[in-house]
């Protein structure tokens, strides 16, 4: 590793940059990292405080990278050394609310690798240079990885995919990162392989580029209202040298001068340009200051923007912002709000969002201007874990009828994130409902944060199921039904039985699930008269003492609790085990007794089944070949060894750890259930298809991309 260099000096007068404004002493370096200078790191490692402008330098760098950007620029006014020559443009992953895994995906998808585990994708990128394909990637805000913000999802994306990047010889990397993983990336690399740009150390230092930014925010051509300060050169100049000196060049200095600004051009009336007592020099301060203009008690300012720091996701949707700062303050703060939109207004943004299903109430969130300021409204909350802990309340109220399915999405999906911080996540673990219809992403990195042993059953069951819920992305009512399955093999039959009330449109129910090992097929079949009456005095159907008596039929090993040996003289032959179809009971049952269902049984039953590696496809027949319609799709998480369906449609699968049998239900004509499980499942052959035949090979430790 090599310390930061001192940056060179400028020899010749140029234009700054016109969308950074200056940096050219962080932008030469980064232009002779991207140029592969002999002298320049392969990895460089770009740090700073909130604030210092980490994102800003890096997009402006990009700019000049993209050919599309590049036409719009004036690369002769700007100094040579800052302009990266026309090069392929890098790969540039967004980590903002992904997970180490996703990031790593992105980059498998965009070099088009052939990897199915993360462990695969490091040596794939190794072997791409010898193709002539150059692998250079750029890796932006990782202090904004994770989609819930308490998981230290920053540390993992450090640890667990850009530590193994850097370390890929024929790879050039540069990482924007929080600093105090900074000198962790670049630890056990080689001397000069690795350079840590610091934008607060004096030597990376751009005092008139902060200049710079002041003046341009003040001018009425890019967008400033006219104010005597702001259409005189000369004052619109002395001020903003005035906002740069309080700012400094040390933590969050750029935001410092930008908030400052914003502060100002909003809320001019009071403001004296003469006064240095009204120019901040934190981020901190810049509210204080703000709230103090407009006659209002700081302390009111940061609680109207305290849930916004404490937020998840983009922001809050505007009917929680009022209700969600009275449980932080712990008063009623309807009257402060009446004006509150007007003071918080240079602090916080607009999201809009469009789309079907999205409630009105919705559809506009409020997040704050730059993730600095929720670290500097954060500092002044005294108990942050209590705050979070009235926020999760308030939204736990919010759930009409305690019925998820009827909740706001933000409430839905991001309680569990303000559960974690409060330190109350697990007792918010035993809802099924919540499992089912919360976004497994954000719930799933919620809940592997909690330490394993503070976890009960409920909690550990969803953890064990969250895989394949985050990786087949499948919708609600496909998830409640995973959901159900594992509790009845977990052997907790009353969860089970609260997703079949609030979830009635379940596309099946799990009537039974034994672990056997070693299970090589299924089948269903029918117990001969004798042979049933025999196994059960109960099973007669309607008094009629002569009925059948279905039964699943297993292949087992030798030795397995209740099975019979299918040749008693050979231990290595497999044996038989027989189990009720309806209740999973074993029977004592002579195999040659049973009988399979006929291949005409099979062809002109109402449903049929399609089968891959780790999917069954179940779909009711037409009145004509090609009117099939799909039912349902059942997913695992390990390949299915076996399979079969009964005339009255009990599903019986078999894996490597245990049989189940599922009573398949009716699609509902009015539930988007049948037509979203086929996008659940990968590259699924067509159900009418005869034969089993293999699905795609999964990655089961990726989640989705965002």
């Amino acid at each position: 590793m090599t310390s930061p260099t001192q940056a060179p000096e400028q020899t010749k007068a140029h234009e700054p940059h016109p969308y950074i404004g200056g940096r050219n002493a962080a932008l030469r370096a980064l232009t002779a990292w991207r140029m592969e200078r002999p002298d320049a790191p392969r990895v460089i490692i770009l740090t700073g405080s909130p604030g210092a402008g980490c994102s800003r330098l890096l997009t402006g760098f990009l700019m000049l990278c993209d050919p599309e950007y590049r036409k719009g620029l004036e690369l002769d006014a700007l100094d040579p050394a800052t302009v990266p020559p026309d090069l392929p443009v890098p790969a540039v992953p967004s980590v903002a609310g992904l997970t180490a895994a996703q990031t790593l995906w992105l980059l498998a998808d965009h070099y088009e690798l052939s990897a199915t585990r993360t462990a695969d994708i490091f040596p794939e990128l190794g072997q791409l240079p010898l193709s002539g394909r150059p692998v250079t990637i750029v890796v932006p805000d990782v202090d904004r990885a994770g989609p819930v913000r308490g998981t230290g999802e920053p540390a993992h994306v450090v640890r667990d995919a850009l530590k193994p990047l850097a370390a890929v010889d024929s790879l050039r990397l540069l990482a924007d990162v929080p600093r105090e993983f900074a000198a962790e990336l670049a630890e056990g690399l080689p001397p000069g392989v690795a350079q840590i740009i610091d934008l607060d150390a004096p030597e990376w230092a751009d005092p008139e580029g902060l200049v710079l930014q002041a003046e341009a925010l003040l001018n009425p051509q890019f967008g400033a209202p006219a104010l005597p300060f702001t259409t005189e050169p000369d004052a619109r100049r002395a001020l903003a040298e005035g906002i740069a000196r309080h700012a400094g060049d040390g933590a969050g200095s750029r935001l410092t001068v930008y908030l400052a600004v914003r502060s100002i051009l909003m809320h001019p009336e009071g403001f004296d340009p003469a006064d240095a007592s009204q120019l901040p020099g934190s981020v901190g301060e810049v509210l204080d200051l703000h709230a103090q203009r407009l006659d209002t008690h700081p302390r009111i300012l940061r609680q109207i923007l305290a849930p916004l720091a404490l937020a998840e996701g983009d922001g809050l949707p505007v009917p929680l912002l009022t209700p969600l700062a009275s449980a932080v303050a712990e008063r009623d703060m309807s009257e402060d709000m009446v004006r509150g939109m007007l003071l918080v207004a240079p602090f916080i943004r607009p999201v809009e969002r469009a789309g079907e299903g999205i409630p009105e109430d919705e559809r506009t969130l409020l997040g704050l201007e730059h993730p600095g300021i929720g670290e500097a409204v954060r500092a002044g909350i005294s108990d942050v874990p209590g705050a979070q802990a009235r926020i999760a309340m308030e939204l736990l109220e919010a759930v009409p009828h305690q019925d998820w399915a009827k909740a706001g999405a933000y409430v839905r999906d991001h309680i569990a994130g303000h559960a974690l911080g409060a330190g109350l996540l697990p007792r918010l673990l035993t809802d099924p409902g919540l499992f089912a219809h919360a976004e497994p992403v954000r719930l799933r990195a919620a809940v592997e944060a909690v330490p394993p042993e503070r976890l009960d059953a409920p909690a550990r069951t969803y953890l064990r199921t969250a895989p394949l819920l985050t990786r087949t992305q499948a919708p609600a009512t496909l998830r409640a039904a995973l959901l159900e399955t594992a509790f009845v093999e977990d052997g907790l039959p009353e969860y089970a039985a609260v997703l079949r009330r609030m979830v009635p449109e379940l596309p099946w129910h799990t009537l039974w699930s034994v672990p056997v090992a070693g299970v090589d097929a299924v089948t269903v079949g029918k117990l001969v008269p004798s042979e049933a009456a025999a196994a059960s005095d109960n099973t007669a159907s309607d008094g009629d003492e002569e009925a059948s008596l279905a039964v699943a039929v297993s292949v087992v090993p030798q030795g397995t609790p209740g099975a019979r040996p299918l040749k008693a003289d050979d231990p290595e032959a497999p044996a038989v085990l027989v189990q009720d179809l309806a209740t999973g009971s074993v029977i004592d049952a002579d195999p040659t007794r049973i009988q399979r269902p006929s291949e005409d049984e099979r062809a002109t039953g109402p449903l049929g089944f399609s089968r891959g590696a780790d999917y069954v496809r179940v779909w009711r027949r037409g009145a004509q070949k090609g009117d099939e319609k799909i039912v349902t799709a059942l997913i695992s998480d390990t390949p299915f060894t076996g399979t079969d369906l009964s005339a009255d449609g009990i599903l019986l699968v078999a894996t490597e750890s245990g049989v189940k049998a599922l009573q398949i239900r009716p699609a509902q004509p009015d539930t988007p259930h049948a037509a979203t499980e086929r996008r659940s499942v990968p590259d699924v052959p067509d159900p009418r298809a005869a034969e089993p035949e293999p699905a795609q090979a999964a990655r089961p430790d990726a989640h989705p991309t965002a």
